[in-house]
């Protein structure tokens, strides 16, 4: 009995230690295997960098002599229409209908857009040339044409056009605005009032002030502040005008839901106004109806009433003929900044249909559209009568807002005084005259 459990155990014994033994001889095994499997592809990635990098210089090298080159960032084979049709054979007409300027006006343009916007050539790609990248942004300006349909057009990925419109419109910002669109100076305060004096019969005013609502697609953030009170989704723009219809200042970017009393207030042209910055101080301000006033602007109903910022009398039966007369002659002031966004909006389509734009790209672009608006009026473009049939056509109509009567300041009422008694006087001398005559 006791050898059987002796020779049971011993058996037991060889029989785990043969298997032991066969367990550790297929590890090592596997081991084996693995570490001449990752050799070898450790030895491939060797050769297929070495491969890699013996093309690179073989293509660099040969860069210089090749005639078929990479296409400037696109995958589209040809760019024809761009270098052959646009650069050849635009006529002027062509120029206005699509890149709302004249080609003059186009070339100065890229020639100062050039310090910012010139990109060196890679080893691999020649860049875009400056002249096709700023030709990519206008046409999205002009006509809010989708970018698929600009990069079949000009021979670019979407993305080429969408890096495009973003980087012209920032360099358009940065490098016009001090040129083309400033707080005026003394001497072209002095101007601006004389202008809106002998045109359009407002003594002392320098500037009208105006608001635009601009289309949007719904934001991914804060949706609910950029309903305005027409029910459409918009962003609002404040502008101000000079006499010439041109602006000199321009605050964009705010959620259509916002007041445009609370713009203004938000905005450097509120401090300037109140720290009398539109006052003359070399000479002293000139006297009108016998007491000293100095520049001022004119604005809508929903404007706060300043002493420099003048808007009309809510429409009553009870009104006087003075202040009746006021508001004839604020009115036909005041149409000069409809008149600048209705041209505005009829030259840059991307501001009259839903801009599709990033939102931290909208403010921007609507800046480049007021600064390009500019260039286009100081170097006398043609403006084409048929491009506000558009506008006309919106389905958006403008929201109109109106300020409290508990914002205005009493001493603007004074100053809107004197003018009712000024306008009465000239009807009533134009009157005289009439029955002289």
């Amino acid at each position: 009995m006791d050898y059987d459990e002796k020779t049971r155990s011993l058996m037991f014994t060889l029989t785990y230690m043969l298997m032991k033994r066969r367990r550790d001889l297929t590890n090592a095994e596997t081991r084996r295997r693995n570490e001449a499997q990752q050799r070898i592809r450790q030895r491939q990635y060797f050769l297929q960098r070495q491969k890699r990098m013996l093309m690179m210089l073989i293509a660099q090298s040969t860069r210089s002599v090749s005639v078929a080159r990479t296409r400037a960032w696109t995958n589209i084979e040809s760019t024809d229409w761009w270098e052959r049709v646009v650069m050849t054979e635009f006529q002027p007409s062509d120029w206005l209908e699509h890149f709302r300027m004249s080609r003059e006006t186009f070339f100065l343009l890229c020639g100062k857009l050039k310090p910012r916007l010139t990109r060196q050539d890679t080893c691999l790609r020649p860049a875009l040339p400056l002249e096709k990248r700023v030709a990519v942004a206008l046409w999205r300006l002009a006509s809010n044409v989708e970018y698929r349909t600009i990069s079949t057009l000009f021979g670019v990925g979407r993305s080429t056009v969408c890096k495009c419109v973003r980087e012209v419109c920032h360099a358009i910002a940065v490098m016009l605005r001090p040129l083309y669109l400033r707080t005026p100076s003394q001497q072209e305060l002095e101007d601006a009032a004389r202008l809106f004096s002998t045109r359009w019969g407002f003594p002392h005013c320098v500037g009208v002030l105006g608001s635009l609502h601009v289309p949007i697609i719904a934001p991914t953030a804060n949706a609910d502040s950029y309903w305005n009170s027409r029910g459409w989704l918009s962003v609002v723009t404040q502008g101000a005008v000079d006499g010439l219809g041109q602006f000199w200042d321009v605050c964009a970017g705010f959620p259509g839901g916002t007041e445009h009393a609370a713009i203004l207030q938000n905005s450097t042209l509120w401090a300037m106004g109140c720290e009398g910055g539109l006052s003359p101080r070399d000479p002293p301000p000139r006297n009108f109806m016998g007491k000293p006033l100095g520049y001022l602007m004119l604005g809508d109903a929903g404007y706060p009433l300043q002493s420099w910022l003048l808007k009309g009398y809510p429409e009553s039966e009870e009104l006087t003929p003075g202040q009746r007369a006021f508001n004839r002659r604020l009115e036909r002031a005041r149409s000069v900044v409809d008149d600048a966004f209705l041209r505005l909006r009829a030259r840059w389509q991307c501001l009259l249909k839903r801009n599709d734009c990033h939102m931290d790209v909208v403010p921007t672009m609507i800046l480049a559209c007021c600064i390009l608006h500019n260039v286009c009026e100081v170097h006398g473009d043609t403006f084409v009568d048929e491009w506000v049939q558009a506008v006309r056509q919106e389905d958006n109509p403008q929201p109109a807002d109106e300020a409290p009567a508990s914002g205005d300041n009493p001493a603007g009422d004074e100053v809107r005084v004197l003018y009712c008694e000024y306008f009465l006087q000239q009807d009533n001398q134009q009157n005289q005259q009439e029955q002289q005559n």
